[in-house]
């Protein structure tokens, strides 16, 4: 049996790294800072081994703390960094010490707040994506709900790179957008260079947003399979709809139906693969 490995979390430092983002009266139950410490309570009771850590803001001060972290701590498997995709992507890479780059296993940028829309189709994003590539790193895909369709583009532009789905594209909140939602992810995996993590999603554990989460979570599975589908936490987001545990528990049921093999695959083997973890 292979590793668990969570795909998904984030440890922020306010004081380094501002996240305006959170509401103080709406989001109390995150609104303090999260540390490795608080990531091995979390990695302990949901029978997890280690965890990728993934960028919360579109800094490159944040991936260096972030990839501190990890070449201190094996709790965390592997960084998910920020690098701007509009200048120089192999000088900004060069300027990571060889000793933290080893803990850098793909960037991330925050597409789904990005003031343009349509940034996945700049040219010069398309030029730092290419050099992702060259450089052995993935890409992970944050996106609203309607950008699946650019982005599906934006994979398909660049078969050598491996994208990672967050969050299965951002499911709509609203039932009436499932249809749109589900041509859009089926696009993004239609090609084989993409995979996708169950994550994101845990608000619809309670069905209180009209949404059917066993609909999504099967439209997933019949899109992508279990050899390119990752299970996430999204800790600590996840603590603002069911928690960790409870998503934890309905990822588990979910795979009751398929191989031990399978279970594997997304419960761990295919973080280590897909961000490359054995070779770092």
């Amino acid at each position: 049996m292979s590793d668990a490995i969570d795909a998904h979390v984030h440890l922020w430092n306010r004081a380094t790294d501002p996240q305006p983002w959170i509401e103080p009266a709406t989001m109390n139950v995150i609104d303090r800072d999260f540390s490795t410490s608080d990531l091995r309570v979390m990695l302990a009771e949901t029978a997890v081994d280690r965890a990728v850590v993934v960028q919360s803001s579109n800094s490159s001060g944040e991936t260096t703390r972030l990839l501190r972290l990890a070449l201190d701590d094996d709790a965390i498997a592997g960084v998910v960094g920020w690098v701007d995709l509009e200048l120089d992507v192999n000088e900004q890479l060069e300027r990571i010490p060889e000793s933290l780059r080893r803990t850098l296993v793909g960037v991330r940028h925050l597409v789904h707040i990005d003031p343009d829309e349509n940034w996945l189709q700049r040219a010069e994003v398309d030029r730092g994506l290419a050099a992702l590539g060259a450089a052995n790193l993935s890409f992970d895909l944050v996106v609203r709900w309607w950008q699946l369709e650019s982005a599906a583009r934006t994979v398909a532009r660049h078969p050598d790179l491996t994208f990672v789905l967050d969050h299965l594209g951002g499911v709509p909140d609203d039932a009436h957008h499932l249809s749109r939602w589900e041509a859009g992810l089926r696009a993004v995996a239609a090609q084989p260079n993409a995979s996708a993590k169950l994550s994101g999603v845990s608000a619809f554990i309670d069905g209180e947003a009209g949404v059917d989460l066993a609909r999504v979570v099967d439209t997933a599975f019949d899109s992508f399979g279990p050899s390119r589908l990752m299970y996430g936490s999204d800790w600590p987001l996840s603590q603002l709809g069911a928690g960790v545990l409870a998503w934890r528990g309905y990822v588990q049921d979910a795979l009751a139906g398929v191989t031990d093999d399978e279970r594997d695959a997304v419960l761990g083997a295919n973080v280590a693969r897909l961000y490359r973890l054995d070779s770092r």
